[in-house]
């Protein structure tokens, strides 16, 4: 019963919704057909529209190609009026106003571009990119023009008080118009290194602006070389006359060599003093106002300012290389550590100032001569060496005092004590590994050949007294020399002790070739009992003793007050050690054989001396009288 309940209703509900399919299809049907139908009438309209479409769009691209046309119109005027514009301020000329000047090359150079890069203006443009390149090109005659101008009325040779103005206070020329540039060596001088050296402004700032951009136009327009060459003529002139105002002269090898010395010595020290000028100072300067002006063109930058400064520094270096390659002389040891310690000195500034490819000739010539220095130095040592063993000089001192080669040869090795931190670099320039030792073997090496050389010399004295006294005078100034100076700390104690003994041993010498035989005369043969017997000696025996005794003793007076002991405390010393052996002496025969003389006739003709005269003679010895003086 249910199942059939059920069955109806599921028949009855089929059927409601196949009637409600049929009418939705139907209603489908209708709706094609209407939807066909506007698509006919849509198709016949757009065919209706179509001619009425392109004529807007036609149109339209009309309106726009005008308004293309005239923005193209609008530029061209635009450009016209600016060119215009442009060319009133290019036949002013730059000097009324140069920053417009400047700006209008600019707009003559946008006018080119444009017409240049718009062909459809091939017919307008041809004449008036021709008639922009005319007058570009007489601007930038005027550009080059002004650029000469304004570098020449502001390049200026500087004056020697204002280039002195700019060193330290210790190396300005001093009120008696000398140069303070190390033409005395002063080994207390303060190291140089945080002195402050003001480079000079050359250009007034305001103008550099002007120049640079003024130099970049020229760049810019391809004008390189005119640039280049107007820079170098004008800068490079000024330079060398700033130089030829501060005394700086072109000298030859063959100019030195002609010269005399005092001449060479006095242009040596002023030589070192422009160097210092030149590269703290005029080449810094030089450097920095070329930095500026051409600033952002490096390559023409740095040939600039090499050529500017190549003759300048050619001729600075030319007399170094002269003095390097002069004949060697002793003298020329000082002057030359001088020059050569400049060089040091000057080192870093030169590798820093002259440092860019074009300036290498000129950078390596500098170290070059450095080297060269060191070298010929290095050589006048040796050769000082070698002529102090060799001088053959026959000049004697007849009193045998200290001889002129010793005290030359003491002040020598003392000055050169004085360029201890100089010889130190110079030794280390050939690789030397102790320095210090160095030193201190060629200042022994030095002595060596002084103290050969001197026995060479004490060989002329006839007198062996003398050849003594002579020895021990020198010695003597020599160990004294050097304890008293830097070398005693280079040659050691044990040198100064072992020629302390020298002098004593020459002193004893002395003594004895000079006392031994008038000493004799005072001296008795004892007999076999030990005892000397007054009655073995008869009294003629003893006169003769006494006057032979007077004879020699007045001799060795009038001959060694002639001589020199200049030291006080060695002749007084050497005083004493004489008396010491000949008072006593003279005063025991004097008091045994004196009275068998007085008890005789004229015995003032035998005893003519007491020991009080003795010993009052005795201390004018040593003292250097002439014959025509009198005896104290």
């Amino acid at each position: 019963m249910g199942v059939a309940q059920a069955m109806e209703a599921l028949t009855e509900r089929a059927g409601l919704m196949k009637e409600s399919l049929q009418k939705s299809q139907t209603i489908t049907d209708n709706m094609v057909g209407i939807l066909g139908s506007f698509d006919h009438r849509l198709s016949a309209l757009e065919t209706a529209m179509r001619p009425t479409q392109i004529r807007t769009h036609s149109i339209r691209r009309a309106h726009e190609n005008i308004d293309k046309a005239l923005k193209q119109a609008e530029l061209i005027l635009d450009q016209f009026d600016l060119s215009k514009k442009a060319e009133a301020k290019i036949l002013r000329g730059p000097h009324e106003d140069l920053e417009s000047y400047l700006e209008a090359i600019d707009q003559l150079r946008g006018t080119i571009k444009f017409f240049s890069n718009n062909k459809m203006f091939k017919s307008t443009a041809t004449g008036v990119i021709g008639h922009a390149h005319n007058l570009l090109s007489k601007a930038l005659s005027k550009l080059e023009d002004e650029f000469r101008q304004i570098l020449q009325n502001y390049s200026k040779p500087m004056e020697p008080d204002r280039l002195f103005e700019c060193l330290p206070s210790n190396l300005r020329p001093s009120t008696d118009g000398e140069s303070g540039g190390g033409k005395t060596h002063d080994p207390h001088q303060k190291s140089l290194e945080n002195a402050i050296f003001t480079v000079p402004t050359v250009i007034p700032p305001r103008v550099l602006p002007l120049l640079h951009d003024l130099a970049q136009q020229m760049v810019q327009a391809g004008h390189q070389q005119q640039l280049f060459k107007t820079y170098r003529d004008t800068r490079a002139a000024v330079l060398e006359q700033s130089l030829k105002k501060l005394g700086v002269e072109r000298l030859s090898k063959d100019d030195v060599q002609r010269m005399q010395w005092e001449v060479l010595e006095a242009k040596i020290g002023n030589w070192i003093h422009y160097m210092r000028i030149s590269v703290k100072l005029l080449f810094a300067a030089e450097k920095k106002i070329c930095d500026q002006i051409l600033d952002g063109v490096e390559s023409l930058r740095d040939q600039c300012f090499g050529e500017v400064t190549a003759n300048s520094v050619a001729i600075l270096l030319s007399f170094g290389e002269a003095i390097a390659k002069s004949k060697r002389s002793p003298e020329k040891l000082f002057v030359l550590l001088d020059m050569y310690e400049i060089m040091r000195e000057l080192k870093p500034e030169i590798e820093l100032v002259f440092g860019s490819q074009p300036c290498t000739e000129m950078k390596d010539s500098a170290l070059n001569l450095t080297k060269r220095l060191a070298q010929t130095a290095q050589e006048t040592f040796a050769d000082f060496e070698e002529a102090v063993e060799k001088d053959a000089t026959k000049t004697a001192v007849m009193d045998g005092t200290v001889h002129p080669l010793t005290s030359y040869v003491i002040n020598y090795v003392k000055f050169l004590f004085d360029y201890q931190s100089t010889l130190r670099l110079l030794f280390q320039e050939f690789d030397s590994k102790d320095p210090d030792s160095e030193l201190g073997a060629v200042t022994t090496r030095i002595m060596h050949a002084l103290q050969n050389n001197l026995d060479g010399k004490s060989k002329q004295y006839k007198d062996a007294a003398l050849t003594q006294l002579f020895l021990m005078n020198n010695v003597h100034y020599i160990v004294r020399s050097v304890r008293r100076s830097e070398a005693k700390d280079l040659l050691g104690d044990d040198w100064v002790q072992i020629h302390r003994r020298i002098v004593q041993q020459h002193a004893n010498q002395y003594k004895r070739v000079s006392w031994a035989k008038i000493l004799q005369c005072l001296t008795v043969q004892s007999s076999g009992s030990g005892q000397a017997e007054n009655s073995n000696i008869s009294r003629a025996s003893v006169k003769d003793r006494f006057k032979t005794f007077n004879s020699q003793f007045e001799e060795l007076h009038q001959r060694q007050c002639q001589w020199t002991v200049p030291d006080s405390e060695l002749r007084e010393s050497l005083r004493l050690a004489v008396a010491e052996v000949l008072l006593p002496a003279f005063r025991s025969f004097l008091k045994r054989f004196g009275p068998m003389i007085e008890s005789g006739k004229n015995p003032q003709k035998y005893i003519r001396f007491t020991p009080e005269d003795l010993e009052r003679m005795l201390n004018e010895f040593f003292e250097g009288k002439t014959w025509s003086e009198p005896k104290r």
